[in-house]
Formats: structure tokens, sequence, C-alpha cells
């Protein structure tokens, strides 16, 4: 059973920075994408969903990733602060500003974009 277990350490230790790599990877590659749905899509509403989303899963996969790297339980416990106010602030933060553009009358775009050019080169 020790030898199990000593071997299951072993693997880790081999296994976890590579893992760790992959993972800020990833979140890094979400963040990018999130980036280029912020420049694409057509109105506010849309880049602000596109913004808080892969915020938040790109910055939480990194955060996982960044654990798995690090060397000790004190750096990982304040990664998952981070993570914590992270996860907590982000959403709400978004949800504060897409509510102050609606309060303040700001309208989201509906229909196929476009759509008003098309109807005035119609009447033409």
């Amino acid at each position: 059973m020790s030898d199990l277990l000593a071997n299951m350490v072993q693997f880790f230790e081999m296994v976890r920075y590579p893992a760790g790599s992959a993972l800020c990877l990833g979140g890094a590659i979400l963040c990018v994408i999130g980036t280029i749905g912020v420049m694409r899509f057509p109105d506010f509403y849309t880049r602000m969903h596109a913004a808080s989303i892969t915020d938040t899963s790109g910055a939480t996969v990194i955060l996982i990733g960044m654990a798995l790297m690090a060397p000790g339980w004190l750096i990982v416990a304040k990664l998952g602060t981070i993570f914590w106010l992270l996860f907590l602030t982000s959403p709400a933060a978004s949800h504060a500003v897409v509510n102050a553009a609606h309060t303040a009358g700001l309208q989201p775009l509906i229909g196929r974009i476009g759509k008003k050019a098309d109807d005035e080169e119609g009447a033409a």
C-alpha cells in the first residue's frame, strides 16, 4: 500500500507541471477568444457578455493551472483567495455596468446586423 502511495506522489510530481502549463495556456487562449468576441460582436450587451464570461472562466482556468504548479500550500491558498474574490466580484461588476447602461437608455440591437442599411437601400 505504501508503494502505491509513493508511486502516486511520484506520478503527481511528474504530471503537475505539464498539466498546470496546459491549463495556463488553455486559460490564455480562452481570454484571447473572449477578446476576439469583444471586437466582433455588434453591440454593448453582447460585448459585455463575451467579456464577462471569458474573463471569469479564463482566469479560473489560469488560476487552477498556477495552483498545480505552486511550490507550497500557502501559495495555493493565496490563489484560492484570488479565485474566490474574482468569482464574486467579476459577475457582479459586469451586471452593474450592464444595468447602468440599461438604466441610461442604451438599447440592444435586435434583428439582423445591417438590417437598417438594407431598409434604407430598398426605400430609395
